[in-house]
């Protein structure tokens, strides 16, 4: 018999019933039934005390282990059996944790309990978004510049820093007429920024810092940070005059060569003999060439002949050749000059793409002054008439016909002009012909322009819905509307 109450009972070492032995003993006495957790609205973090930001999802178990070491120190007294959340509304600010514990009781009795912690969430901004809402409060800062008319390769540079996440560190990002700014609230976040940078694109960096304060009783020195990364002046379709030593240095190139595509270096073929080579950003330094041209001097030609060229003797010591491109020789016309009969002669890198009658951009070497040091000193006879480019198809409609679209960072832009808008679409164009660069994008499906049937295709290039990643679209109802901020 119970010893409190008389009733009936299988023998234990308190003689007591359940009910009995939990009136006597509360093996949950002393650990808190409530308590607070602080959240950031603006990044949707939760503190870890002491000083540590972290991301939780409602009802993970990261979030779990946060709220288990809030009340660590009071279950070490007893023996934590389970732990789960009960379900509450996302807005509602409240965390409901049901725990289950066992302790050793009277005279080896080992009683178990059930009870609930609640949480309450409060807003608290975390001391990165405070600098960020300072907006000038900063100790780093990248300097990203590339001297050139084009913004292509910072078009490019602006979805390897989207895919890889590495804008989440800034504190603001900075548009201004030759380049990005990038502000940092640590300088360990702006160095990872500059390798990055130099892993991804031809570049050379230097470093500088500047003492703001100095506490001579701790020692202490407060620094800002400035880091300046120079990209290579070369976008993609420009044409180079490479010197005489770093043409022979790569095989005996030409030294006329398109810059056909810039991912960590430069890549270069010679348009009369389908030979390639990359540069990299040492070896562009130590030999620095420029543009011939600006993009704004494409001029459109009509071929009004083609003749594809099999079989090319390899002179001794070349390197490698081009098994994408076929070389062709080509009779061109000015659209200009319809009116007269003024042809040029040039050989192209782009014969598996053009036939009679199609319209391509070059350029003309033939009529211009070329102000560069190497063209300069070449034998005239090696400078070809015209280096065409690339295809010409209609704009118009390759822009409607465009079912897919790229991200942006969001950055304190300039005012932006039609230009800017031609270069983008520029690079758009460059994504559509280009497989090797588009690897290395995140292309998001437009789900508001339809797919067209091919019928009417063109030829212009396109991209296929396999390369396309489905954007997330998350309605209000799923997130619990207006006030859940929690929801991540």
């Amino acid at each position: 018999l119970c010893c409190q109450c008389g009733v009936p009972i299988p023998p234990n070492p308190a003689n007591m019933c359940v009910g009995c032995l939990r009136a006597q003993v509360d093996i949950t006495e002393g650990i808190p039934k409530q308590g607070t957790v602080h959240f950031c609205k603006q990044c949707e973090r939760y503190l870890q005390p002491p000083g540590t930001w972290i991301h939780c999802a409602l009802e993970s178990r990261e979030l779990l282990a946060l709220c288990l070491k809030k009340i660590k120190a009071s279950l070490s007294k007893v023996r934590l059996i389970d732990a789960g959340f009960i379900w509450t509304e996302p807005h509602s600010k409240r965390l409901k944790l049901k725990l289950t514990v066992q302790k050793e009781v009277i005279n080896g009795a080992v009683l178990q309990q059930v009870f609930v912690v609640e949480y309450v969430v409060q807003s608290q901004m975390c001391e990165d978004c405070h600098r960020i809402e300072a907006k000038d409060f900063w100790k780093a800062v990248v300097q990203v510049r590339q001297k050139t008319v084009h913004k292509k390769t910072f078009y490019y540079l602006e979805q390897l820093i989207l895919k890889h996440r590495l804008h989440q560190n800034t504190l603001r990002i900075k548009e201004i007429h030759d380049g990005l700014d990038f502000y940092y609230s640590s300088k360990q976040h702006a160095q990872k920024m500059v390798d990055f940078l130099q892993c991804t694109v031809p570049s050379r960096s230097k470093s500088s810092q500047r003492l703001i304060s100095h506490d001579i009783h701790s020692n202490v020195y407060n620094y800002k940070s400035t880091f300046s990364v120079e990209i290579v002046p070369i976008c993609k379709d420009n044409v180079v005059c490479l010197s005489p030593k770093l043409a022979q240095s790569l095989g005996n190139m030409g030294q006329i060569c398109v810059c056909i595509r810039v991912t960590s270096t430069i890549h270069l073929i010679d348009p009369r003999t389908l030979q390639i080579a990359e540069i990299d950003g040492n070896t562009y330094w130590r030999h620095p060439f420029n543009s011939l041209f600006h993009p704004k001097q494409l001029e459109e030609f009509i071929i009004m002949d083609i003749n594809r060229v099999h079989e090319k003797k390899k002179d001794a010591g070349a390197g490698a050749r081009s098994k994408k491109h076929t070389l062709a020789e080509a009779w061109v016309r000015k659209t200009s000059e319809l009116d007269t009969d003024h042809q040029y002669f040039c050989c192209t890198h782009l014969g598996h793409i053009l036939n009679p009658g199609d319209l391509v951009f070059g350029f003309d070497l033939a009529n211009c002054n070329l102000n560069d040091e190497f063209a300069n000193k070449m034998n005239p006879q090696h400078i070809p008439d015209v280096v065409l480019i690339k295809k010409s198809y209609d704009r118009s409609k390759r822009q409607r016909r465009r079912n897919w679209k790229l991200k942006e960072l969001e950055r304190d832009r300039e005012a932006s002009d039609t230009d800017d808008e031609r270069q983008y679409q520029d690079f758009l164009e460059d994504l559509e012909e280009d497989e090797t660069i588009r690897k290395n994008v995140n292309i998001y499906r437009n789900a508001d322009i339809p797919v067209e049937s091919d019928t009417d295709d063109d030829g212009a290039p396109r991209i296929s819905l396999a390369e396309m990643l489905e954007d997330l679209h998350i309605s209000q109802d799923a997130t619990g509307g207006e006030g859940a901020e929690m929801l991540t």
